[in-house]
């Protein structure tokens, strides 16, 4: 959990430098909530949208996860991010890109992946790279993940991520077991003396405590 909290420093973290390096190859990033039906804005994409947008691309590639594969500092899934269409066909041929192994994939098998790794406890994330359209769908975490991980260390995720859903509970129903606290990445949930005391403007909509909600008090909602 150490991890998840501003300032922290892994060993083997992303330096300054790479950061810096790489921070223009991305516009924007906004979080995916899985497996909820929400009316939001068009970047934030829940799994019927995610199935729209599968359908509709021209071409879906699945890659190795560059930043897990680079940091090694969880044990997560490694295949799970997803291009689409031109991103997808340029993973494809480019040689730079060989060495995250990218594959065809079908609609289902793209699914299969997104579904694998939100059980898993990753963030889905999508992508605009220089541009509007949505290309790729990444499954972060906040150890490993160059993106996710600096805008954490550096308390940035209010003003970069974005995201049309927050999740709410109903403290009637929260019997203060703290699993929702340990599946969020970014501190929106903390137990104090014993009580979960829940931050709604560090919750960026993904809906992994959703799902991990022994007793389903937490719940998604449009912001």
């Amino acid at each position: 959990m150490a991890h998840k909290k501003q300032g922290y420093r892994f060993e083997n973290d992303w330096t300054f430098e790479e950061l810096k390096e790489g921070e223009g190859d991305w516009k924007s990033a906004v979080t995916i909530p899985v497996n909820v039906e929400i009316e939001a804005e068009h970047r934030v994409l829940n799994l019927e949208t995610v199935k729209g947008y599968l359908r509709e691309a021209d071409q879906i590639v699945h890659l190795d996860c560059f930043c897990r594969e680079k940091r090694h500092n969880c044990d997560a899934p490694i295949d799970v991010c997803i291009y689409l269409n031109d991103r997808a066909e340029l993973a494809l041929n480019s040689v730079e890109l060989q060495y995250r192994n990218p594959s065809k994939a079908s609609v289902d098998e793209a699914l299969e992946a997104l579904v694998r790794s939100y059980e898993a406890g990753l963030v889905h994330m999508a992508y605009a790279y220089k541009q509007d359209e949505i290309n790729v769908i990444c499954s972060c975490c906040s150890c490993c993940c160059e993106a996710l991980s600096s805008v954490l260390r550096f308390g940035l995720a209010p003003h970069l991520l974005t995201s049309g859903t927050v999740s709410i509970t109903d403290v009637s129903n929260c019997d203060d077991c703290g699993d929702c606290v340990d599946r969020c990445h970014f501190g929106a949930r903390e137990m104090v003396n014993g009580e979960m005391v829940f931050n709604p403007e560090m919750c960026f909509g993904c809906g992994l405590c959703v799902s991990t909600c022994p007793t389903k008090a937490i719940a998604l909602v449009d912001k």
